[in-house]
């Protein structure tokens, strides 16, 4: 089973860059990331930049758990999607969440979120993530 995720951004406000997650085509979620900055990606400083990543399930010696890796990111490795609320979270990956604050500064039901992801996820062979 292949899965495509797509993670619609929305501009950058509040030291924090929110979008949602949709699964072949479907919304699942909200995320949170580091803030959209010009440039190679900054470790823990800087959002992902936009494109399309393979991503793969392994366990985060960070986190201690399994988690979606995603590869090929210029630059750097090790950007994870995992749980987390607010920009002092992302460790420069990306945050899933069920709700959003009305301010867009954090993002909650974050571990019920990636839970429910990675019941999605485990059971596909070949996963992407287009980010735009």
């Amino acid at each position: 089973m292949n899965l495509e995720l797509l993670l619609k951004r929305h501009p950058s406000a509040n030291g924090c860059t929110l979008g949602e997650l949709f699964i072949n085509g479907t919304f699942f979620c909200y995320t949170l990331e580091d803030v959209v900055r010009p440039g190679a990606k900054v470790a823990g400083e800087t959002a992902i930049p936009a494109g399309t990543y393979p991503v793969t399930i392994e366990r985060s010696p960070t986190f201690r758990m399994l988690t979606p890796r995603l590869h090929r990111v210029p630059g750097f490795e090790g950007v994870l999607l995992h749980p987390g609320n607010g920009p002092k979270d992302t460790r420069g990956c990306v945050l899933v969440g069920f709700a959003k604050l009305p301010s867009n500064t954090k993002i909650y039901q974050s571990r019920e979120a990636f839970e429910a992801l990675m019941g999605k996820l485990l059971p596909a062979t070949t996963i992407t993530l287009t980010i735009r």
